[in-house]
This record gives C-alpha cells, sequence and structure tokens, in this order.
C-alpha cells in the first residue's frame, strides 16, 4: 500500500487519490455533512439542527467545498442533496463505516469523548 504517511515518497495515482479523499473528509464535520445527507436532502437549517454544535458558519464552509468537489448540491428549492453519482457512491461506501463502528461500538466509546447531545441525531436500524 506505500507510504501510510504520503511523505517522504510519490504516490502512485491511486495512492494519491486516497491520500487526497483522506485529506478533504478528514476535516472536522465534513463526514458528518454527507453523513446526515445520505438519507435525502434537507434544508441549511434542518441540516445544521441535525449537526449539533457545528457552527452555521462552518456548515456553510463545508457545504461549499462538499458543492465545489461535486459530492454536494444544492437545489432550487434552497435544500441540498448528495449529487447522483459522487455523493452517493460516498454515502454507500460510508455504509460500511457505519457498521465496522457498530462492531466496535464499546472500545471507540470507552477510548472517546462523549457525545455532545444531538451530536448523535440520526440513527441507523
Amino acid at each position: 500500500m506505500g507510504n501510510a504517511t504520503g511523505k517522504g515518497s510519490e504516490a502512485s495515482g491511486s495512492e494519491a487519490g486516497v491520500y487526497a479523499a483522506m485529506e478533504l473528509l478528514g476535516q472536522r464535520w465534513m463526514l458528518r455533512t454527507v453523513w446526515e445527507l445520505e438519507p435525502g436532502p434537507l434544508g441549511f437549517l434542518e441540516l445544521r439542527r441535525r449537526m449539533g454544535n457545528c457552527s452555521s458558519s462552518m456548515l456553510a464552509d463545508r457545504l461549499a467545498t462538499l458543492t465545489d468537489v461535486g459530492i454536494v448540491e444544492k437545489l432550487p428549492d434552497k435544500r441540498y442533496e448528495l449529487t447522483a453519482h459522487r455523493g452517493l457512491a460516498l454515502g454507500t461506501a460510508l455504509e460500511g463505516l457505519w457498521t465496522w463502528a457498530d462492531r466496535n461500538t464499546a472500545i471507540l466509546l470507552a477510548n472517546s469523548r462523549r457525545l455532545e447531545p444531538g451530536e448523535n441525531a440520526r440513527r441507523r436500524d
């Protein structure tokens, strides 16, 4: 797989893409924004409510970035949704993360801060 940090050597084409994806999606609130939009379109205020303690300016920034890279689009009615190609594919990819986290909840919570109220706004069954 190559150098895990991506530093000190040139990454191959596919590694470079993975590193770029990790850099983009590793930004605070980025994956959470995608996660909340995965079930369907939401208006800014509803999305902000579901995001717990994410500020409006941070959410606006994340939505702008995700729109710029073609993961999210703003609909004519001002709601946001995942794009048919990149966005929905990323939402599907996150399902694997959900499964992994569900299987490892105890150890993850034991080594993590407690969630703020409203931070776990959406539950999957």
